[in-house]
This record gives C-alpha cells, structure tokens and sequence, in this order.
C-alpha cells in the first residue's frame, strides 16, 4: 500500500514541479561548476547502496573536503545558490526519482553514506535496513536543524558521533517499529509543516514519547 502511494504522490509532485525542476537546472548549469545533479552513494533497504540524487549546491570535491559527508551552517564548500536551494529543500527534490525506482520512500529513516550509517550500533543498523530510506522521516524532522546544531560544536564530527548519531538512531528505529500508513501520512504533514514552521513541535504534540535529545 505504501509503495503505492509512493508511486502515485511522486508522480504528481513531479509533474507539478516540472517548471521549478527546469529553473533550477538551467541556474546551475550557468553558475557555480555547471553541475545540475549530484549523485552520491547511500545505505538503503538490506544495506544496499544505491545512487542518491540532489540538485548540485557543494564544490564537486566536497565529500573530500573539511567535514566530507557531514555539513555545517554556512559551509564555506556549498555554493551561493546552493545556500538558497539548501535552505528551501529544494536540494533533495530529485530524490522523487530515487522514489520511482523503488530506492526509496517518501517517508523513512533518512539514507546516510557508509561513514556516517557506521556510526550507528550494529543493533541500530540491523533495525534501519529493514525498511526504504525516506525522503523525509522522524529523524529528519527532528535534526530539521542539524547543521545549526554542529556549528555550536568545537568539534562537530565528535559531536555527531557522540550526541546526534545515538539520538537519531533511536529515532529511526521507533520509526521502523511503529511505520504503517497513518503514520506516513502523519509524517507528511509534519515535514510540510516544518517548512512554513522550522520552530514547530508539531512532532512533539502528536508523539509525546518519541525519544528526547539531550544535547549535554
């Protein structure tokens, strides 16, 4: 059922978002490097990997720079008009494609690159797997705001390791746990929500008893 309601909400967004999708493409292929997509390999469903798409907002050599695969607020690797595509979300839309192909879902635990899925425990680890990553999700929703949260950091990879990385695999395992079609629609709404809202609870208010972060 929800691989159907995948097919069918990702077709109308992208024909709905067609004339967005051709804006975008033509701004980058006229400024920063002239790249339009960018693919970059991901942990899906039985570990998995598969090709994730993004529209192009970083230095073509950034998973090789400074942070690599983790990103800060005002990365000095991500280019202007990325800034903006990143700040709207506009960035992850081509993973609609991810969708279509059966890699991923709308809703799911958020794929990440073999080095940062590594920092989950194998516990967690064996629990994501179970199900496609989502375009969006509960730890998405959650860490809305992760790059302001490791720019408070001296050390943000550290930081990742040690404080987000535990708390948003507990996330994605109460996810899996719980996953069914309410919640995936619930969890439509909260992301669409959280774009007009980055300060909403909404999350909190429907799942009181969704695991806490405790940054210290």
């Amino acid at each position: 059922m929800i691989r159907f309601f995948d097919i069918f909400l990702s077709l109308v967004a992208l024909f709905c978002l067609a004339p967005l999708f051709i804006l975008v493409a033509l701004v980058l292929r006229l400024s920063g490097e002239g790249e339009i997509f960018y693919k970059q390999k991901r942990v899906g469903l039985k570990k998995n990997q598969f090709d994730l798409f993004k529209f192009a907002t970083m230095l073509k050599d950034s998973p090789n720079i400074g942070t690599k695969t983790i990103t800060l607020k005002n990365d000095p690797r991500v280019l202007p008009i990325g800034k903006l595509l990143r700040m709207t979300k506009v960035n992850e839309l081509p993973q609609l494609i991810n969708i279509l192909r059966g890699d991923m879902s709308i809703i799911g635990p958020r794929p990440l690159t073999s080095e940062t899925f590594s920092m989950y425990t194998l516990e967690v680890q064996s629990e994501i797997i179970k199900c496609r990553p989502g375009l969006s999700g509960v730890g998405s929703i959650v860490f809305r705001d992760e790059q302001s949260l490791l720019n408070r950091d001296k050390e943000p990879l550290k930081f990742y390791r040690e404080k987000i990385a535990p708390c948003k695999g507990e996330l994605e395992v109460w996810f899996v746990n719980n996953r069914g079609v309410v919640l995936y629609f619930t969890l439509i709404l909260c992301t669409l929500w959280a774009l007009f809202d980055k300060n909403t609870n909404l999350i909190w208010r429907l799942y009181p008893n969704l695991p806490k972060f405790e940054q210290e």
